[in-house]
């Protein structure tokens, strides 16, 4: 597989496939608004869409750093899928009946977010094939049982548990042993979304400066270094990025996670894989692996590279180390042989926000009017469309508009987490746990026991994973 003609960084693959957007205006100086939204990826503008819709007089204010769809939400694997981070930890703290009811909320915002992108003209390459995640050893299948059992105790009933000849028939994954697949689950284009929702608020009359990095947040204020904006209420949608504000470097770990996209494959090549279904496809690794067969016809995959960078830093163009693309390759090859021998056109990295207790969170603080939602440890393309509708539930229940609603009800509304531990101790942690993650994955793939590697099950405890 040639890797030469890799184009490294510069964003990500669906940048270069649909080019960056023609700058906004950054804030020209001080001003006011009624709601100030700090972040321009998913969670600010699907908040910036579904306040402006429900009271189209708020004067909304989005500020972005870069520009809209510059972290995440433009390097993201596009999988819309029904999962949360923290679901059983919220069984644990509020119940299971308040867990399902979070699950079935999730699984209704794939609904919403395929409805949105429709009623919107907004084409972003969705196709609902559902999410397969399949196991290659025994170890994998073992928890890939437990896995199904849960979901279907979580209220799944819909969900579809597949032997080695079933899933080999939907994508031909060399030694699948199994799989389950739901049908809450769709591939997108992650830019055509983000630019398309963007343009959407836009034409709502929501205001957005880009190229305008908000350096702190306090009660009814967002500063910034070409002014500040004054607002009742104050959002924090900055999810990875969210520890270069002031105060916030232990809130949300950055965690790194890397891409790697195919040339458009050739039909001999889907011949032998299948994949008609167009499923997004991960796997029950410890670190593990997502992908999607893509509009034009490649296979985009990624998993973890350099898990995190000291001091919670951040990369600013999603340039990735040639042994993480190696790496990524050979997951590719592995799972597909008949790719030996493709091209890849781009490899990329990002961040997700990841809270010390892995559990995705929304909260507004009504004696200060600041908000925040994010955390999502990788599961954000659905995840936050619910978080801005409960945003906006949020917002319309404190200033009078409306009571409390099933949303604002949810478990994961008000969740609170301590930070993550200082440094060296974040950085030791988290690279010592991804070792641990590694090598617990190489000896099932030699090992022919059921079990989970005990190492990992020590690395979930520690991480607090579990």
């Amino acid at each position: 597989m040639s890797t030469g003609s890799t184009v490294n960084g510069g964003i990500s693959f669906w940048y270069a496939d649909q080019g960056t957007p023609p700058a906004r205006e950054p804030l020209p100086g001080d001003t006011t608004a009624d709601v100030c939204i700090v972040g321009g990826g998913y969670t600010g503008l699907w908040t910036a869409y579904y306040l402006k819709k429900a009271v189209p007089f708020l004067n909304i204010t989005v500020l972005e750093a870069k520009f809209c769809g510059y972290g995440a939400s433009g390097r993201n694997g596009g999988w819309l899928y029904n999962g949360i981070a923290g679901r059983d930890r919220y069984a644990k703290l509020h119940g299971h009946e308040a867990a399902v009811r979070l699950q079935q909320a999730m699984n209704e915002t794939v609904d919403e977010v395929v409805r949105v992108a429709a009623e919107e003209d907004i084409d972003a390459d969705i196709h609902r094939g559902g999410v397969l995640e399949v196991a290659y050893t025994p170890a994998q299948l073992a928890r890939l049982k437990d896995f199904h059992s849960v979901e279907i105790a979580f209220g799944e009933t819909d969900r579809v548990l597949r032997g080695a000849r079933e899933t080999c028939e939907r994508v031909n994954v060399t030694g699948a042993v199994g799989s389950t697949w739901t049908p809450h689950g769709a591939r997108l284009h992650p830019v055509k979304l983000v630019k398309g929702l963007a343009a959407t608020v836009e034409a709502l009359g929501v205001t957005i400066h880009e190229s305008t990095p908000v350096t702190e947040i306090a009660p009814k204020h967002a500063h910034t270094p070409y002014g500040t904006v004054r607002a009742p209420y104050v959002l924090r949608c900055t999810e990875g990025f969210t520890a270069s504000l002031k105060g916030q470097r232990r809130t949300w770990l950055p965690m790194n996670s890397s891409m790697i996209v195919t040339e458009p494959l050739p039909r001999s090549v889907w011949d032998t894989i299948g994949w008609d279904g167009r499923e997004t496809l991960g796997d029950m690794a410890h670190a593990y692996m997502y992908a999607q067969r893509t509009a034009d016809d490649r296979i985009a995959l990624g998993g973890r590279g350099v898990p995190y960078r000291f001091g919670s830093a951040t990369d600013n163009d999603g340039r990735t180390r040639p042994a993480t693309v190696e790496a990524l390759r050979e997951i590719l090859v592995r799972f597909f042989p008949t790719t030996a021998g493709a091209r890849i056109d781009h490899a990329w990295s990002g961040v997700l926000g990841v809270p010390r207790d892995w559990c995705a969170t929304v909260t507004l603080d009504r004696s200060t009017g600041l908000g925040w939602a994010g955390g999502y440890v990788g599961s954000g393309v659905a995840t936050t469309n619910l978080a801005a509708r409960t945003l906006r539930d949020l917002i319309q229940q404190d200033s009078g508009q409306s009571g409390p609603t099933e949303l604002t009800e949810l478990p994961w509304v008000g969740h609170k987490v301590r930070r993550w531990e200082p440094e060296p101790f974040r950085w030791i942690g988290v690279h010592g746990m991804y070792a641990a993650y590694r090598a617990a994955d190489r000896r099932e793939l030699a090992s022919p026991r059921a079990g989970t590697d005990p190492v990992a099950k020590v690395a979930d405890r520690l991480a607090g994973r579990h």
